[in-house]
């Protein structure tokens, strides 16, 4: 059963457009409310990020989620993660998070984690949306849920993320510059490096409503790759606007994207033996994580894109470590979702542990030359079922031999076909991509 309002990471959109409008909200609290209900006695944690439209959309899930009867437990800015894990452990029913993570100040959205930390699974998100459907009513007057703040929400989650090393670590010696993108780890995420003995630079922790994920962040490297060269610093962190996502710069002022992190996270504990299985990707993770791997032994699957499919992957196979090449990185051996704090700490790890810089370390994975190109269509039959397509790509996979690969889709928000290869060779490559949307732009015609 398709869903009419949860995409593949919450409820997303444009604020003051529906479905973000703060009477949707109000419903959405109430059939949250109601559908929690149904499992007993109902507790519900509800933080947010910086965007100025936070404190609207959180008095609204206030109103509909008390009205059902739930208690409601306000943490106020935190990231992403941290509503995950404080859900975990207040017991609570679930976690709300009013967040449209690296999007700009103008969008707003909802996620819920469920009492374990974890996606709702698809028949609650299926049951809120049937209740979204249905009239609004309130439980009787004693009945009326109650609403408290955590206020020591941000002590606890800095103290949950250093316990992902082990006691005793320093990064005493180690110069940081961290981009909290004016965003939800603006609090946490410099005390939690200055705590663990790192000297910390920080950039964009100022928000004022309207500067989150604006030309700063991990979707705009630029201040950050400055930063570091300016500060002479090790390296450099960038979070994103919900502390899901993280990147890197090494101290040359180079990016490292999230298939590298994945990497280096993973090698170190397969070194130390503590991998427990393969790592979990997507269609967009570069063809030379999964080569890197392969040459340590370490299997490697591909997920659709988005950090929730990857979750399923990895909970299915009961492994690791996954993630995407945008930076969300999934560590299952400390956490239950993406969380950049956490993956940034073990990064550093895995650097201390092998007493290298992130710029020595990145080497070992060579990301392999990838070209893409964007082919219209004006709709009718897909040309990804035209039989000479379908050849074309098997014959230039088997041709790669192993060491590169075709990816044909079809783009969910344009009538384009997305026609991308990778491999080792990238003037090989070029002619490949080029061969294969000149034949899908012949069969669309």
């Amino acid at each position: 059963m398709s869903k009419k309002y949860f995409g593949t990471d919450g409820i997303r959109g444009r604020v003051g457009e529906y479905p973000i409008t703060p009477d949707f909200m109000l419903k959405l609290g109430w059939a949250a409310g109601m559908a929690f209900r149904k499992m007993g006695a109902c507790k519900v944690l509800v933080g947010k990020d910086t965007r100025i439209s936070g404190y609207m959309f959180e008095s609204a899930l206030e109103a509909g989620l008390t009205s059902a009867g739930a208690d409601v437990m306000l943490l106020g800015p935190m990231p992403t993660p941290a509503i995950a894990y404080l859900s975990r452990t207040f017991q609570a029913e679930a976690g709300i998070v009013i967040s449209a993570s690296h999007n700009p100040h103008d969008d707003n959205g909802i996620k819920f984690f469920s009492g374990k930390g974890t996606k709702l699974p698809d028949e609650l998100e299926l049951m809120i949306e049937e209740l979204l459907d249905t009239p609004m009513t309130v439980v009787e007057s004693s009945k009326i849920g109650k609403v408290s703040r955590i206020n020591d929400a941000s002590g606890r989650y800095i103290e949950f993320c250093k316990s992902s090393v082990p006691t005793g670590t320093s990064f005493s010696g180690l110069k940081i510059v961290i981009d909290c993108a004016h965003g939800a780890t603006y609090k946490v995420a410099p005390s939690v490096f200055r705590e663990l003995g790192a000297e910390v630079v920080v950039l964009s922790a100022q928000p004022n409503g309207l500067n989150i994920n604006d030309n700063c962040g991990s979707t705009h490297m630029g201040q950050l790759q400055a930063a570091v060269l300016s500060e002479h610093a090790d390296l450099g962190i960038a979070f994103d606007g919900d502390g899901d996502r993280v990147l890197m710069v090494d101290h040359t002022g180079a990016i490292v994207d999230g298939d590298e992190l994945i990497f280096i996270i993973a090698r170190d504990l397969h070194e130390r033996g503590k991998l427990q299985g393969g790592v979990v990707g997507t269609l967009m993770s570069n063809l030379g994580l999964e080569l890197a791997l392969a040459d340590l032994g370490i299997p490697f699957v591909r997920a659709n894109v988005g950090d929730r499919y990857v979750i399923a992957e990895l909970l299915e196979r009961n492994w690791l470590v996954g993630g995407e090449n945008s930076g969300h990185v999934v560590c299952f051996n400390h956490t239950t979702t993406g969380d950049a704090i956490i993956a940034a700490l073990q990064v550093l790890m895995a650097l201390k542990t092998r007493n290298e810089g992130l710029a020595q370390t990145r080497q070992a994975l060579r990301k392999c030359p990838q070209v893409l190109i964007n082919v219209r269509f004006g709709g009718g039959d897909s040309p990804l079922e035209h039989p000479a397509v379908k050849e074309a790509s098997a014959r230039v996979t088997q041709a790669m031999a192993g060491r590169g690969r075709v990816l044909l889709r079809k783009s969910g928000t344009e009538p384009l076909v997305r026609v991308m290869v990778e491999g080792e060779d990238e003037t090989q490559v070029r002619g490949y991509a080029e061969e294969l949307a000149k034949l899908v732009t012949e069969v669309s015609a």
